[in-house]
C-alpha cells in the first residue's frame, strides 16, 4: 500500500534521512520506532508529501507521490505530532471546513461527518469550541480530520505524545479500531505502544533503518546468551561459587552485591534450571524465584540506538533555516 524507495533528505552538509526504503502492506499496522532526532518525523513528512525528499520516491496504492500528488493525498490520512486545529471553531464546524478542503460536496460531508464523529468517539464534544477541549479530545478531533475523506492509509506521528495515561489508553484503543479497516503507519518512541499495536516494527537511528521485523522476530534475532534470575530467601556464604560450578553456567553476578539474588549467564544451548533447582535442594536453600530472562523490545532498542561516546553525535534537531536555508521539522507547518 505504502512504498518508499531510497528516501533521503539533506540540510546542507547534514543528512537527516539517509536512503530509507520501507513498505507497509495493505491492512498492516507498522510502527516506526526511534529516539528523538532519529529522522522519524522527516520520513513521515516525505511519505505524506509535506516535505520534498532530496532523493527517492514514494508510491501509495500504486500512485506516485510526485507524479500524482493530489491523488496520493486522497489515499492518505495524516495526523502530525502537533495537530493544527482552529481553537476558535467548534468541532463540527472545523470538520465541515476540513471536508470542504478535501474536495467533498456538502451532501458528502453531511453523510460522512456523523460517521466520523461516532468512530472517533467525539459525539459529546461536537458542538464544543476546540480551544476548550482537553489534549486527548484534540487528538481525537485530529484523527477525525485525518479519516474524514476515507483514506486507505493512515499515517500517525507520535499520536500519544503529551497525553496522560488515561488519554493514552483511549487513543490506543481508537488507533486499534482504525487499524482494522486501514493500512496504518505509526511513528513513535514509546515502546509499549509498538508492542501493543503493531504487526511489524521498523527501528530508525541517525536517519537509517537499523532493524526491521515483527516484535517477536526482533527479540529472537537479537537475543544473546540465556540469562537466569535466581532469588533465595536467605543466601549463605559461598552461594555464588556453588552456582558457578553448575554445568552450563558461564558466570554469576550478584544483584545489588547481596547473597540472595543473582543473574546467571548460561552457555549457548544450555538450560541449567533443573541443576540450579537440585543445588538449592541439596544445600537447603529456600528458592523464591528461578526464571529465564527474555530479551525485550526495550533491550533491542537500547542496543541498536545507544551511541558510542567517542562518536560525534548527530544534531538532536535538524539545522536551522539560518544555516541551510531550509526549515527544520519544527518549523514546517503541515
Amino acid at each position: 500500500m505504502i512504498e518508499a524507495l531510497n528516501l533521503t533528505r539533506r540540510y546542507g552538509d547534514f543528512t537527516a534521512v539517509d536512503q530509507i526504503s520501507l513498505t507497509v502492506n495493505e491492512g498492516e499496522i507498522v510502527g516506526m520506532l526511534g529516539p528523538n532526532g532519529a529522522g522519524k518525523t522527516t520520513t513521515i513528512r516525505m511519505i505524506t508529501g509535506f516535505l520534498p525528499p532530496t532523493e527517492g520516491r514514494v508510491t501509495v496504492g500504486g500512485k506516485d507521490l510526485f507524479a500524482d500528488a493530489v491523488g496520493v493525498r486522497g489515499e492518505i490520512g495524516y495526523l502530525p505530532e502537533n495537530v493544527a486545529l482552529y481553537p476558535e471553531m467548534r468541532v463540527s464546524e472545523y470538520l465541515t471546513y476540513r471536508a470542504m478542503l478535501e474536495g467533498m460536496t456538502r451532501a458528502q460531508a453531511r453523510t460522512r461527518l456523523p460517521e466520523t464523529i461516532a468512530s472517533c468517539f467525539i459525539e459529546e464534544v461536537e458542538d464544543q469550541i476546540i480551544g476548550t477541549l482537553s489534549k486527548g479530545y484534540r487528538q481525537r478531533v485530529g484523527l477525525a480530520a485525518a479519516i474524514l475523506h476515507e483514506p486507505q492509509a493512515l499515517v500517525l506521528d507520535e499520536p500519544t505524545v503529551g497525553l496522560d495515561p488515561k488519554q493514552i489508553i483511549a487513543i490506543r484503543e481508537l488507533i486499534r479500531e482504525l487499524g482494522r479497516e486501514r493500512t496504518l503507519l505509526l511513528s513513535t518512541h514509546i515502546l509499549p505502544e509498538v508492542e501493543l499495536l503493531c504487526d511489524r516494527v521498523i527501528i530508525i537511528d541517525r536517519g537509517r533503518i537499523v532493524a526491521e521485523g515483527t516484535p517477536e522476530s526482533l527479540k529472537q534475532s537479537w537475543i544473546g546468551a540465556t540469562m537466569l534470575r535466581v532469588e533465595l530467601k536467605q543466601g549463605p556464604e559461598g552461594v555464588a561459587e556453588i552456582l558457578e560450578q553448575i554445568r552450563g553456567v558461564s558466570s554469576v553476578e550478584p544483584i545489588d552485591g547481596g547473597r540472595s539474588r543473582f543473574n546467571l549467564e548460561c552457555e549457548d544451548q544450555s538450560d541449567p534450571r533443573e541443576a540450579v533447582f537440585r543445588a538449592a535442594v541439596e544445600n537447603g536453600w529456600t528458592l523464591l524465584e528461578l526464571a529465564e530472562e527474555r530479551a525485550s523490545l526495550e533491550d533491542i532498542f537500547v542496543r541498536l540506538t545507544t551511541r558510542d561516546v567517542t562518536e560525534t553525535p548527530a544534531p538532536a534537531t535538524e539545522p536551522s533555516t539560518k544555516e541551510t536555508g531550509e526549515p527544520t521539522d519544527e518549523e514546517v507547518t503541515p
